[in-house]
């Protein structure tokens, strides 16, 4: 009986057709090396030389070429004066660095791997002594002080442009900082001004700073010029900015409703409930209240978002 009932319930699926997946064409702006291939010469079937071209078909493979270390060797004439016996020669090519060998491109690409790729310096130093190039972590290092005091004036440029917002998102993330036999835990605080949500024709910015711990002296160093609404998490170092016998006048606090909603979530979060177990706490009622309510909301505003 059990069979036959599973048998009424069966029901006719489609067979399932395999599609062979189309791959994403290769980028417009790549530039293109045409290789033609020798065609034939005769007919392999019966030798006669009579061939006309019918078309064509073409296979692109994606290829690189690898980065290419050089030299650039500026030549400074000098030239004495038959008259005068005066000396003349042009002036030293300019370098971004003061004393520098390095060009600009090899400098940004040091920058860059450091900063936008998190690649420390003994990394970059073993990969260019793989490739012929013997820099060390040291020389790496000087060029990349010398960088940050060159930028530093457009750092302080942007210092101004954020600082001037009536409104900051201010936050910190951990950062592992290469130390001597270890690896430290530094911080990263952001400070982001966006006025657009708000109406404002300012164009929005982030300010970062670095540091090797999280005390509260930080923030208060950074925003100590800073007289409008912060938002932020409940982080306890921003108290003191709120305090309104504060000399340049108390911050605005405007609470992260991400950081609110998290815990909401933890609260009523029941796949993680079921895989603790016996040692999983009670779900809350609000929190799940609250959750479910979130999550109409969502589908609510992307129903009403999508486009017709």
């Amino acid at each position: 009986m059990a069979a036959e009932k599973a048998a009424a319930q069966t029901q006719s699926v489609k067979s399932f057709e395999r599609k062979r997946p189309s791959r994403k064409p290769f980028p417009e702006h790549l530039p293109r090396e045409r290789v033609v291939i020798a065609a034939p010469e005769s007919c392999p079937c019966c030798g006669s030389a009579k061939l006309s071209k019918l078309g064509e078909d073409v296979t692109e493979t994606l290829e690189v070429i690898p980065r290419q270390w050089k030299v650039i060797q500026t030549v400074r004439e000098k030239f004495s004066c038959r008259e005068c016996e005066k000396i003349t020669q042009p002036p030293a090519p300019f370098h971004v660095t003061p004393r520098g060998f390095a060009g600009p491109n090899l400098l940004a690409m040091i920058l860059f791997e450091k900063f936008g790729q998190h690649q420390p310096l003994n990394r970059q130093s073993e990969r260019y002594a793989r490739e012929g190039i013997d820099l060390s972590v040291s020389t790496l290092a000087d060029q990349v002080g010398a960088c940050a005091l060159v930028l530093q004036p457009l750092h302080a440029l942007i210092e101004t442009h954020v600082l001037a917002a009536e409104r900051l998102h201010g936050d910190d993330t951990t950062v592992p900082i290469l130390a001597k036999g270890k690896t430290a835990t530094g911080h990263i605080w952001t400070y982001v001004r966006d006025d657009r949500p708000f109406g404002g024709t300012s164009p929005p910015a982030a300010l970062y700073y670095a540091s090797r711990d999280r005390r509260q002296d930080h923030p208060e160093r950074h925003l100590q010029d800073f007289t409008g609404i912060l938002q932020a998490d409940a982080y306890s170092g921003y108290n003191t900015l709120y305090d309104p016998s504060r000399a340049q006048g108390p911050l605005t606090p405007a609470l992260c409703w991400a950081h609110a909603r998290r815990q909401f979530f933890e609260l009523a979060d029941i796949a993680a409930n079921a895989r603790r177990g016996k040692k999983a706490p009670a779900i809350s009622p609000i929190a799940l209240r609250g959750r479910q309510a979130h999550r109409r909301a969502v589908r609510h505003r992307a129903r009403h978002q999508r486009p017709h």
